[in-house]
């Protein structure tokens, strides 16, 4: 990779198929240059798969992949050895050797070169694993068993010791708790500074409004938006109205050139009958009947083509016209079943301790179709908490009573079977419905057809989430308390508008795990039970407290 000229990324017809043949990227052309571009598009676009190409993890299948500057990437999904120090895993381990051998007094040769120009290298670490929170860990610790957030926290911090020239960064905060994001969202603002090219794949609102730009990967194509999220979607609102505004044009279209050539016909119908009325008549000569038959029948087809051409020119605009329209079906979970009046009590958490140390002292209860938020740094017991809840794990001290049916929904999503279909799946959670109700229900869940039939296995993020969802929300006994386990993550932001207009729809209590703070408020969280050590209520403005 050259560092002669400005960093930047290029791809020319670039394309990218799995080894059983399945197209990713057809064909695509794109440039990232300096700045903060957030890469945004529904599941199974190609996002990850384009960074993967970008960081050579993956090879294309055809087409042109250039990198220019030195290249950091830090994946949807990290995983550390747990063996090695945190100065192994931040890759300064050889550095930090060769700078204790010369204060020892060797003065090697070898270790100036493995210096370089790197003599504050421990201080930089020390400083960055400091500003991102991860400052109790220490050079000399054994990295150990870290939580999913301070395993990406530690990578990033590996790569911000690098300085690469180009960052790709995929789902960064997805398993970061408030103030773990808050530090990337600094890092991150603080980071394309020069010539320095940022690339982010995030649903995370917060993060894409710190985006420079916006590059909407959708159909094999990259649309480029200027400004942040808020800008793009300003500007892909006022397409859609266009949009909109053009295929209502088209469809009257459609209908003035239906009647036209309706109209045509009947009044070359009429004049048939007319030429008929007169051959039948005989008041012209015979050869000059035939010669107004054959002008007649000559005018008649041109004139049904020309009506037929206009009417396919019509349809032909208006399929057009639909291509810019971007569905947006909602998913419909406003199932009277689930219904929970106002003063029925939910769930009762009475001096409760679950394993790793989440406490409650007291009681803590939730009553009729309340929205709770579970927030808490990451390690905190979150998770825990829901699968005691769930009847999972029995607590260490005290009671979790729920008192309506229940059901909960991992992180993982592995409650569907990857080898049954999603009717299958779901038929498994309500054994008592039957084909067709099972079908119709999975309708409301944007299974429709042969989507029903899909494997599981063979699901996107966001699909199999769905899938995962309407499985719980159709089982049997309908469930009255839902709980969710950080259900925004790898969802596109799509799916994550799906899945705010549905439980905008659901009737019963909700209970929800998440970091993502734009989300819970836009499903109308009214309380906040914080997992720190102890379980306690807080508000909404304690979060945004340092």
């Amino acid at each position: 990779m050259s560092t002669t000229s400005a960093p930047s990324v290029t791809a020319a017809s670039l394309s990218f198929a799995w080894p059983d043949g399945t197209p990713v990227l057809e064909e695509l052309d794109v440039s990232f240059t300096a700045g903060r571009t957030g890469l945004v598009g529904v599941n199974g676009a190609g996002k990850s798969t384009l960074l993967r190409l970008i960081a050579g993890e993956l090879t294309p299948t055809d087409g042109f992949l250039r990198v220019t500057g030195e290249l950091g990437y830090l994946p949807q999904n990290v995983t550390l050895d747990t063996s090695l120090r945190v100065d192994q895993a931040l890759g300064i381990e050889a550095k930090r050797a060769a700078l204790h051998a010369i204060e020892s007094g060797d003065v090697g040769e070898e270790h100036f070169e493995t210096v370089g120009d790197d003599w504050d290298v421990e201080e930089r670490a020390l400083a960055t694993l400091g500003e991102l929170g991860l400052g109790h860990l220490g050079l000399d610790r054994a990295v150990g068993d870290l939580s999913g957030g301070e395993s990406v926290l530690l990578r990033l911090t590996a790569l911000l010791l690098r300085r690469p020239d180009v960052l790709l960064l995929d789902e960064p905060t997805n398993n970061l708790d408030v103030f773990a994001r808050r530090r990337l969202y600094d890092t991150v603002a603080g980071w394309s500074g020069g010539s320095r090219v940022v690339v982010m794949v995030s649903h995370d609102r917060e993060l894409l409004e710190l985006a420079d730009r916006i590059a909407d990967l959708r159909a094999g194509e990259v649309t480029w938006y200027g400004g942040n999220l808020t800008a793009y979607e300003e500007a892909l609102a006022a397409e859609q109205e266009a949009a909109q505004r053009t295929v209502r044009a088209a469809e009257a279209d459609v209908r003035r050139q239906k009647r036209e050539l309706a109209e045509a016909q009947t009044k070359l119908a009429k004049r048939k009958k007319y030429g008929q009325k007169m051959n039948e008549q005989k008041r012209e000569p015979k050869i000059v009947m035939g010669m107004r038959k054959n002008a007649a029948e000559q005018s008649a087809g041109k004139h049904r083509a020309m009506h037929q051409e206009r009417l396919a020119d019509a349809r032909e605009r208006l399929d057009e016209a639909e291509l810019a329209l971007r569905e947006d079906d909602e998913i419909r979970v406003d199932l009277p079943a689930t219904a929970v009046p106002p003063g029925r009590t939910v769930l009762t958490l009475e001096d409760l301790r679950v394993a790793h140390g989440a406490r409650l002292t007291g009681v803590f209860e939730v009553r009729g179709p309340e929205r709770v938020a579970l927030v808490g740094r990451n390690g905190s017991g979150k998770t825990t908490l829901l699968r005691t809840l769930a009847g999972e794990l029995a607590p260490v001290e005290g009671a979790a009573v729920t008192h309506v049916p229940a059901r909960f929904l991992p992180q993982r999503l592995d409650i569907l079977d990857d080898e049954l279909s999603v009717a299958a799946n779901v038929a498994r959670f309500a054994p008592g419905a039957t084909v067709n109700e099972v079908r119709a229900r999975l309708a409301r869940f944007l299974f429709r057809g042969a989507r029903a039939e899909q494997q599981a296995g063979t699901l996107s993020g966001g699909e199999r989430f769905r899938a995962a969802l309407a499985a719980l929300m159709l089982a049997e006994p309908a469930p009255q308390l839902l709980m969710l386990d950080e259900p925004t993550n790898n969802l596109d932001m799509a799916s994550v508008r799906q899945l705010t207009r549905a439980l905008d729809g659901y009737r019963g209590a909700l209970l929800v795990a998440s970091h993502d703070l734009p989300f819970l408020d836009s499903i109308g969280v009214t309380r906040w039970l914080m997992a720190d050590g102890e379980l306690t209520e807080v508000t909404r403005e304690d979060l945004e407290r340092p």
